[in-house]
């Protein structure tokens, strides 16, 4: 059975061909879906002219869970055995795909972890509210479900398809790891997390948009979105 590396993107017209021809060089035999979520800035125009690679379009902005959604949606319909997720801002390593896609032999899931081997002259890179907020919903992630996660947001990560497909997932927005994490502990997955590379690209600052670039309100969604699944799931 094949594999397939899932790449969701949001206006990353500038790093785009970088990020598909190095995911092509290092997953070779491996397929590549991008989700387009809606981009304005050309990326669509971009990737029509990329061959090799299979594209699905959102009309508009969905949300980083909706693309992997779709994603994961499109692996179970096409007959795929493990899927791999990761970021097109040149934040994730394509070099590390076949690592990821090894251990998801044995495991259900397999996510990348920033923080699993220290990296103590990169962390001043990290925004101080993201690396706060980051320990605050790992830590209260690890006391629902049981995990000993380090990162309970990086996007890189392997799954079984057949892990997945035991999931009800619907959260479409950035708190999309979240709800992916409590429903994954409930169902019994079992998860191993693998070193990657703490990347901050020069210059690069991402934006969540609207209300959620305030710190305060992206935790209280975080924790909004988590509490909601754990009533849902009858966990505590």
């Amino acid at each position: 059975m094949a594999d397939l590396v899932v790449i969701p993107v949001y206006n990353e017209a500038q790093s785009i061909r970088r990020v598909l021809a190095a995911t092509k060089a290092a997953a070779k035999g491996t397929d590549i879906l991008v989700v387009d979520d809606g981009s304005t800035d050309g990326s669509a125009e971009i990737l029509a002219g990329i061959e090799g690679i299979r594209v699905l379009h959102h009309p508009v902005n969905m949300g980083y869970g909706a693309a992997l959604i779709d994603g994961f949606a499109y692996a179970r319909e096409h007959g795929y055995e493990r899927v791999v997720t990761m970021d097109c801002d040149e934040q994730h390593e394509p070099a590390l795909i076949p690592e990821f896609l090894a251990l998801a032999r044995e495991w259900d899931v397999v996510s990348g972890s920033r923080y699993l081997v220290p990296q103590p002259p990169l962390l001043g890179q990290v925004p101080q509210d993201r690396r706060r907020i980051n320990q605050l919903i790992t830590q209260r992630i690890n006391g629902i479900t049981g995990y000993r996660l380090t990162d309970a947001f990086c996007g890189f990560k392997a799954y079984k398809v057949a892990a997945l497909a035991r999931l009800e997932l619907t959260e479409t927005g950035y708190a999309f790891p979240l709800q992916f994490w409590i429903q994954a502990a409930r169902a019994g997955l079992t998860v191993v997390e693998h070193p990657v590379p703490l990347i901050y690209v020069p210059n690069f600052e991402r934006r969540f948009g609207g209300e959620l670039d305030d710190a305060d309100k992206r935790l209280a969604y975080y924790l909004d979105v988590i509490e909601k699944e754990v009533a849902k799931c009858s966990m505590s």
